[in-house]
């Protein structure tokens, strides 16, 4: 098996187990899906599959300028134009769906303060539209207002699914939500949502209930990132909390799980989990997708040697919309921009975006 290798991902048949990983890249204006990205997820179509940028399940989960949603009317029209697009090419796309939690400022909603599980700021600092500021403290969800936030993940899978695409993953890596739920460093609560393991997997586990009733399990996936140090996170036991979450959810027979490897910033700040794959991989029955750093060879030996069922790309697909037929011409890769990596505004947003150039047939 390698890259190349077809492989059937709940009701999909993949021609290739090459993902393009998400990415947030900032070109939603008004936080609606444009034209523009349909182009950009379009060119991209020879992935096995597409994994969409972080996408908002309210107005109050919102951590970028730009971030698109998945809550309104007109946001479920932006996304079907991208969705069309990709299956008329003969793509597949799982959108993924996302609340950033602590990492908010109320510059971004509206003069709200940020919500999570406890009242313990992130390390950081955000972009808004008065300039760069430092993350706040944010406020501790009251024990109600939690069922409220599962159902916006309910319906924001339910938006998925009317929008056109072929599954949802769950966003709980990074240092957002799900995962400050899941970690004790910024989960101190008292009450059936913090304290055991079990009390703080209890937010991802009902919102995996949740969007299970929407769509079949086999259509779902969850990232997870055990050794992400982004926004000040830590946990006390990561290889016992992780353990326990990824034996939770063989019950749910999902997709896949995401597994995210430390980058350099991770392996700098502290001690973590490294590499994380053959820790997890043990316990878990389903479909893994792998991702951290990997080229082409090194994707092909975690196919091969280290138990990956797919592997995922994230600044490679930036610059090379033709990835997979670059990897199988052994065709040297374009190197990304890193000052556009992110939108700015409403202008010039295709730079960086859409222009990268592809490989000529001959």
């Amino acid at each position: 098996m390698n890259l190349f290798s077809p492989i059937q991902l709940g009701s999909l048949n993949l021609p290739n187990r090459i993902v393009m990983a998400p990415m947030t890249r900032l070109r939603a204006v008004g936080s609606i899906p444009t034209t523009l990205m349909a182009t950009y997820y379009t060119q991209r179509v020879s992935a096995g599959l597409i994994v969409t940028e972080c996408t908002m399940v309210s107005p109050l989960s919102n951590g970028y300028i730009n971030c698109p949603g998945i809550y309104s009317t007109e946001q479920i029209a932006g996304w079907e134009q991208v969705t069309k697009s990709v299956h008329d090419k003969g793509g597949r796309i799982f959108l993924q769906i996302w609340h950033c939690g602590r990492v908010a400022h109320p510059g971004l909603l509206d003069g709200e303060i940020p919500v999570a599980p406890s009242a313990i700021p992130g390390v950081g600092t955000l972009h808004t539209p008065t300039g760069k500021v430092n993350l706040e403290t944010p406020r501790a969800l009251e024990i109600d207002e939690i069922p409220q936030i599962v159902e916006q993940f309910r319906q924001a899978a339910e938006n998925a699914k009317k929008a056109g695409f072929d599954g949802i993953e769950l966003h709980g890596a990074f240092g957002y939500l799900i995962d400050q739920f899941i970690q004790d460093g910024s989960n101190q609560r008292t009450d059936k949502y913090g304290g055991s393991i079990e009390n703080r997997a209890r937010f991802l586990l009902e919102i995996v209930e949740a969007v299970s009733s929407v769509w079949d399990n086999g259509n779902i996936g969850i990232k997870l990132s055990p050794s992400n140090t982004f926004y000040g996170m830590e946990d006390s036991n990561p290889q016992a909390t992780f353990s326990y979450i990824f034996k939770a959810l063989n019950q749910y027979k999902l997709a896949y799980i995401h597994l995210m490897e430390p980058n350099e910033i991770d392996l700098k700040n502290r001690d973590v989990i490294n590499p994380a794959l053959p820790v997890f991989r043990p316990l878990y029955q389903g479909k893994i997708i792998t991702n951290g750093g990997y080229n082409k060879e090194k994707g092909n030996d975690a196919i091969n040697n280290a138990g990956a069922d797919l592997v995922s790309f994230g600044k490679p697909y930036i610059a090379n919309p033709d990835l997979p037929q670059r990897f199988a011409a052994d065709a040297e890769l374009n190197a990304p921009d890193v000052k556009t990596f992110y939108g700015r505004g409403d202008n010039n947003l295709e730079q960086g975006y859409t222009d990268y150039p592809v490989l000529v047939s001959t």
